[in-house]
């Protein structure tokens, strides 16, 4: 059920599944269509063939059951073996009219109770065999399909007008029932067959959805490549990404190589100057001392900016964010001297999709710069956003204190690199800097803003897995 659910949430307009499923769909609409109107079409043309050979068989039997007596009285009995020409009112009609002088009396059928008017030759004329067909409205409101024409009897040459008419009433709702019972056959076979189009596509797209999912996994840091058999269609792509993974892996651990290297090439000089420094003692020793610290930091620092620049783009870690606030927490409330800690966490397990020891660098600087300005309370808090279709989850971490807090048109310049704010609390103004870098390189955002604990609130939003 939920890999349903998943496919009718990625149907979209940009969908792949979405644009084939939508043209068979269009394209089996339009076939049914013109299979619907090809076969009512020749069931139409074929049934008023049918009719109009019936009607005219009938005319011919007609005119040779009707003869005439020696007054010139129309005679006989026709029987056109047909119960509907016997059935009053039925639709189905016959009739003998003289039309010559010295021809007497009319015969009709017994289902024609009254007379049913004939147009006027010169609107519906005679053709070259002495026959007219023509339509005209009948008894009860019906339409009739009247075949008519005029036959000489004898040697006297004394015509009659023979009449035969079928009620197109009749036919017309027969092939109504036709087209609506056709409709509904193809109807129900055109949906089922689009349902089974549909299925077939999803399941031939399957073997994408696996794709997609096992690169979620090594997005999410539970796997280090596509595994699985795929189609050989598809095999390729995934041979490459494989490829792909592995030279960005290759990439990120010789940067981490680089990176250790340069660490240790810098560490001995920097504590050779360091231990000069204090050696030398004075105001010089002490400058150097101190750039010399310094220089540590920042060397550190963008040491550290760049490994997490060399890892942001290939496997993501995975750090669990209770388990980290919990422990850190612990040690602030010990260093801390009468500053009472909250921690505030949500039910659901919240997953930080980078280092462990970035995510600490992070809080460690919030809860000291916390700890420093706080009076007697620092809450600590997690917040998660909705969830957002097709983007990964997001958290925010939340630090408040107490303190004197941080005027609004201030708070920007807190975070630029060696600013102190306030000269007579040590430090060297790095750690919100810091923040603001690391943060900024896992993709996320950091504000400060007024607590409602009357301090300072950091809010760090950072990008979580599922």
């Amino acid at each position: 059920m939920g890999r349903w659910k998943r496919y009718a949430l990625g149907l979209g307009p940009r969908s792949l599944a979405f644009r084939v499923i939508t043209f068979s769909t269009l394209w089996a609409i339009l076939a049914f269509a013109l299979i619907f109107t090809v076969i009512s079409s020749l069931y139409r043309q074929t049934s008023e063939r049918g009719f109009d050979s019936l009607l005219s068989a009938h005319l011919f039997n007609l005119i040779g059951s009707v003869g005439v007596s020696d007054g010139g009285t129309l005679t006989g009995g026709p029987d056109l073996g047909d119960l509907r020409f016997s059935e009053p009112e039925s639709g189905w009609y016959w009739s003998v009219e003289p039309v010559s002088k010295g021809l007497v009396g009319q015969l009709r059928s017994s289902s024609m109770t009254e007379p049913v008017a004939s147009p006027d030759v010169t609107d519906v004329p005679f053709n070259d065999e002495f026959q007219r067909h023509y339509r005209i409205g009948g008894i009860v409101g019906e339409e009739l399909e009247v075949f008519e024409t005029e036959f000489v009897l004898d040697s006297q040459n004394r015509i009659a007008r023979f009449r035969v008419m079928g009620n197109r009433t009749e036919l017309e709702d027969e092939i109504r029932g036709f087209e609506w019972r056709l409709f509904t056959y193809l109807s129900l076979f055109g949906l089922g067959m689009i349902a089974i189009n549909a299925i077939a596509i999803l399941l031939g797209l399957q073997p994408l959805a696996r794709v997609r999912n096992a690169l979620a996994m090594v997005r999410e840091g539970t796997a280090q490549r596509l595994t699985g058999r795929f189609p050989a269609e598809i095999q390729p792509l995934a041979n490459e990404t494989n490829a792909l993974i592995e030279n960005n892996r290759r990439i990120v651990e010789r940067s981490r190589t680089q990176v250790g290297n340069l660490a240790h090439s810098l560490k001995t000089p920097l504590a050779v100057m360091l231990n000069e420094g204090r050696a030398l003692g004075g105001p010089k020793g002490q400058l150097i001392a101190d750039h010399a610290a310094a220089m540590q930091k920042q060397i550190d620092h963008y040491l550290q900016r760049a490994r997490v620049a060399a890892q942001r783009e290939s496997v993501v870690y995975r750090t669990p964010v209770a388990p980290l606030l919990q422990r850190m927490v612990r040690v602030m409330e010990k260093l801390s001297r009468g500053a009472t800690f909250s921690l505030s966490l949500p039910a659901n397990e919240v997953v930080f999709a980078g280092e462990r020891e970035d995510l600490e660098e992070v809080v460690g600087n919030l809860l000291e710069n916390a700890m420093k300005w706080a009076h007697s309370a620092v809450k600590v808090s997690v917040e998660t956003a909705p969830p957002v279709a097709e983007e990964p989850p997001r958290f925010s971490i939340l630090i408040e204190d107490d303190g004197p807090g941080i005027p609004e048109d201030k708070a920007r310049e807190a975070l630029q690199r060696g600013k102190r704010l306030d000269e007579t609390k040590p430090g060297t103004g790095l750690g919100l800097a810091i923040v603001a870098d690391l943060v900024k390189e896992y993709g996320g955002t950091l504000r400060l803003e007024r607590s409602t604990m009357g301090g300072l609130k950091a809010v760090v939003e950072l990008r979580g897995v599922q």
